[in-house]
């Protein structure tokens, strides 16, 4: 079906031979530009995601959007399970618990998020209980047909007058060979005044990246590792601006001890815990040395609804007060309950992001951006932190003083390879941040439609190669990008409201796959460009796209070109003004075998073919190669 897509003849589909000259000094600009990550895996993939959490729906929290329920638990035996409100709930945070009576052997179990991988490995658990009872807990982690992979006794310290927490480990010894598995609290109901106990916050983790509890799940991790990231922008895009101004994401609600933490309704149709907050995103910039990009809730919902000039201020004191949370000291309000969560040491914020799309969000949205709701917060941070670069979550405005912008950009591929040279144009007094950037859909000689398209499920050859395209424009024009994410990050195959996704997965541990567009971003992302250099070429862009530069910690001149729509291979001749004849240079080209080739989870083939080989400068330092149609590549000398 996917071959029914024609290649469109946006440019003049030819062949040609580039005499590429590349000068030493003249334009060398300084390069600002880095390729990072935005967090959009918790909205679009569920919190079965990079969060390593096991247990699904584990505290029974809910909203009026979302009402509290028992989805992913099942009785065991002759039990009979309850939703209830106590006068005494666990906490005023998790005001839902769950009920179990019966007589015999009775719990419940836990299906996971779409499964449970069972591998020898230590997973670590606890659950909190009220009750009187006398005897002993049973958790263990089975398959669904019964068979028992590891199981623990926890003696209880249950009473009936408060909530106690019972920690546990388990340990299988084998590896399951399906996800088709389940996890099980059983107790002795006749020990147990009146057969019954409640239940609440139930939680597993398997090894977490780092060892962090509460920590990130590591085969995702090692992936995000292995591309590098630069950046990180969070807490996501939408995410960040709730359904409603009471559903917005709230950083308070997020910090300190995870039953204190009451979960919120998101805009992607299930209730979030609240276990990845803050506290984890930042750690997750520490664990992988990302510069965070903090983006903070601007006054608009995702409903339209907008907070007046008059209320705003409530707001801006609000991301104020999140700010001295992450960087103030100890001798500070929110420094020192920062100390008090386990981080005496301040965090570097040195950009924040005011809201998300406000262009988007429809004219009454993006004039109250301009008017009013922008420079509330951009004045605010200006004169508390004037060295933060403040970011706006848009650039169809006019930039007070040196505030950024922040480029979106989904389309099809012709459409990004047009815009090769857009920033061009643009000063690099307010610098742009892309923040989200992915071809979604073929070409259709249209474009991208967003009232009736069809995205891919995963990144395509062809639309990987077109993001190269408008990522060389945007490295052309290094010294005014902030950077470049590809957005969404993550994709749960299992459940998920985006694609294509630069990672997917699903609950087996090890599926994650990379797509083709993550080998294209880790090619340009390994190849860091500090200064870029000025070159000349007999032949305009087309269908060899490129930029040229050097990475002055390393004394190496760097090349990076892109064939997009080409007849056939498109030899190159590459001078270097200070590289002389033997000098050697790696070459790295990425090809696919066609246009429509993807990477799948399941799919072990690799679709993406790395060669790279070294190569001799001739004749008056001279670097001679081909480049076929469709291919990426990387030129580093030695």
């Amino acid at each position: 079906m996917l071959r029914e897509y024609l290649l469109l003849p946006l440019l003049a589909a030819y062949s040609a031979a580039y005499t590429i000259k590349v000068a030493k000094s003249g334009g060398n600009v300084t390069s600002n530009l880095q390729y990072g990550a935005m967090e959009e895996e918790i909205n679009h993939c569920g919190e079965g995601g990079l969060y390593a959490e096991l247990i699904r729906n584990r505290a029974f929290q809910g909203s009026e959007l979302y009402p509290s329920n028992l989805e992913a638990w099942s009785a065991v035996g002759e039990s009979t399970l309850a939703l209830q409100n106590l006068s005494n709930p666990l906490s005023s945070a998790l005001p839902t618990s769950v009920n179990v009576k019966g007589s015999g052997t009775i719990g419940f179990t836990n299906v996971g998020f779409w499964g449970i991988d069972v591998q020898p490995q230590k997973y670590t658990g606890s659950f909190y209980v009220k009750g009187s009872y006398s005897g002993s807990f049973k958790a263990s982690l089975q398959s669904s047909s019964g068979k028992t992979f590891a199981s623990a006794e926890i003696t209880s310290k249950s009473v009936s007058s408060k909530w106690v927490q019972h920690e546990f480990t388990l340990t299988p010894k084998t590896t399951a060979s399906t996800v088709d598995n389940v996890f099980s609290l059983t107790f002795d109901a006749s020990k147990a005044s009146g057969g019954s106990l409640d239940f609440n916050f139930i939680s597993l983790f398997p090894p977490t990246w780092n060892d962090r509890p509460n920590g990130m799940r590591k085969d995702l991790m090692q992936a995000l590792s292995d591309f590098g990231p630069k950046f990180l922008r969070f807490p996501g895009g939408n995410n960040l601006e709730g359904e409603t101004i009471d559903t917005r994401w709230k950083w308070n609600e997020t910090i300190g001890p995870l039953i204190d933490r009451p979960g919120r309704p998101t805009t992607w149709g299930y209730e979030e815990t609240g276990g990845m907050g803050l506290v984890e995103y930042m750690e997750w910039c520490d664990d992988l040395d990302m510069e965070p990009i903090l983006a903070i809730w601007d006054g608009l919902a995702l409903n339209e609804d907008i907070v007046s000039e008059a209320d705003l201020h409530v707001y801006v004191e609000d991301a104020l007060n999140e700010l001295e949370f992450l960087t103030g000291s100890v001798d500070t309000e929110y420094g020192a309950l920062r100390a008090k969560y386990g981080h005496p040491e301040p965090w570097t914020i040195n950009y924040v992001e005011v809201g998300n799309e406000d262009e988007d969000a429809g004219t009454e949205a993006l004039d109250t951006y301009k008017s009013y709701r922008f420079a509330a917060f951009n004045d605010a941070l200006a004169e508390k932190y004037p060295y933060i670069q403040v970011i706006a979550s848009t650039i169809d405005m006019t930039m007070p003083g040196s505030a950024g912008g922040d480029y979106h950009q989904y389309d099809v591929p012709d459409n990004f390879v047009s815009e090769f040279d857009m920033w061009d144009s643009y000063t690099d007094e307010n610098p742009i941040l892309l923040g989200e950037i992915a071809a979604l859909e073929y070409n259709n000689g249209v474009g991208l439609d967003w009232s009736d398209y069809t995205a891919s499920l995963y990144p395509w050859w062809i639309g990987s190669v077109a993001e190269a395209v408008f990522l060389l424009g945007a490295e052309r024009n290094s010294d005014k990008i902030i950077g470049a994410t590809y957005a969404p990050f993550f994709m749960n195959l299992d459940s998920y409201e985006w694609s294509p996704t630069f990672l997917a997965f699903d609950s087996k541990t090890g599926s994650v796959t990379k797509s083709t567009s993550y080998y294209v971003w880790s090619l340009f992302n390994n190849n860091h460009m500090t200064n870029t250099l000025p070159a000349t070429s007999a032949d305009a862009f087309g269908p060899l796209y490129y930029v040229s530069g050097l990475d002055n910690k390393t004394n190496s001149h760097i090349w990076k070109g892109a064939v997009y729509n080409s007849t056939g291979e498109v030899p190159v001749s590459l001078t270097f003004e200070s590289i002389g004849q033997g000098t050697t240079a790696d070459l790295t080209i990425l090809t696919a075998p066609d246009a429509y080739a993807m990477n799948e989870v399941g799919d072990s083939t690799e679709v993406v073919k790395t060669t790279t080989k070294t190569i001799k400068a001739g004749k008056s330092g001279v670097f001679s190669f081909s480049l076929p149609n469709l291919s990426v590549a990387v030129l580093t000398t030695n």
